[in-house]
């Protein structure tokens, strides 16, 4: 299954649903049909129980170079189009579909060729594991612009490299090549140029192989401890992660591993 919808193709491989940007003639900008798909594709993996991971990634050598400025400025669709009405129902929907107001249940995987900049730099800060390709370059040149970096990034990239390196990132508004964005802790590895993806997907075949209560639960505790106190944060993650013990997957994987065989886990 590869429909393209709008600017974004979803495809299913296995229990991976994978989400690619699709303007290779405009190094994938976000345009509104993009942002529309996107967010109806966080609802599709969450909703869909058969699905256990998502890889976010682009077409035509690109992965994203932040929002489309002409849709910006209002050249886009009349102002009747079903996906301005859909904007105009939903204020947050382009938050929500570049990952700043929503967080989906299942793993997030990357998978970066080319040009990550601008809101595709942002965009990346909402996934949970990255890759990229040798020549992926990424930055945050919003200041060059007279702009400011409203997609989160000045909250979520502290959080996530050290402040030093986040405020160079921010303040700058220079360009990192993916050997940096490893060096700093943006990106998690850099494999050779068109074969981001497919490592990707080797590390979803890794997370969809564990089980599914198990593997939501462990993203669920890091996001909502982060911040907080210490002993807070552990109450919390035992309020999460103590349920987990009670499900038939659990006892399926101790039973799987003492009689020597693959566990077949069916999120109960």
């Amino acid at each position: 299954m590869s429909p393209v919808t709008g600017h974004l193709t979803v495809e299913r491989i296995g229990a991976t649903l994978v989400l690619t940007l699709n303007r290779p003639e405009a190094r994938n900008a976000l345009s509104l049909p993009m942002l529309a798909a996107l967010h109806d594709g966080w609802l599709t993996a969450d909703s869909d129980e058969g699905i256990r991971s998502v890889v976010l990634t682009g077409a035509g050598g690109a992965f994203c170079s932040g929002m489309d400025l002409k849709a910006l400025a209002g050249d886009g669709p009349s102002p009747d189009d079903p996906v301005r009405a859909r904007f105009r129902a939903d204020p947050e929907l382009h938050w929500k579909a570049m990952l700043r107001g929503y967080r989906p249940r299942k793993p997030v995987i990357a998978a970066v060729e080319g040009p990550c900049v601008a809101g595709g730099t942002e965009m990346l800060q909402g996934t949970d594991i990255r890759v990229a390709g040798a020549s992926a370059v990424f930055g945050l040149f919003e200041v060059r612009r007279g702009l400011f970096p409203i997609g989160g990034s000045t909250v979520r990239l502290p959080r996530q490299i050290p402040r030093t390196h986040a405020l160079e990132m921010l303040l700058t508004g220079r360009p990192y090549t993916a050997a940096e964005a490893e060096r700093i802790g943006l990106v998690g590895q850099v494999v050779p140029d068109g074969t981001a993806l497919a490592r990707a997907l080797e590390i979803a075949e890794l997370v969809n192989a564990n089980a599914p209560l198990a593997v939501e639960a462990v993203k669920e505790s890091v996001h909502a401890t982060a911040g907080l106190p210490e002993a807070e944060a552990l109450e919390r993650e035992l309020a999460i992660g103590r349920p987990v013990f009670k499900t038939a997957d659990a006892r399926e994987g101790a039973r799987a591993f003492a009689e020597k065989r693959p566990p077949v886990y069916r999120r109960i």
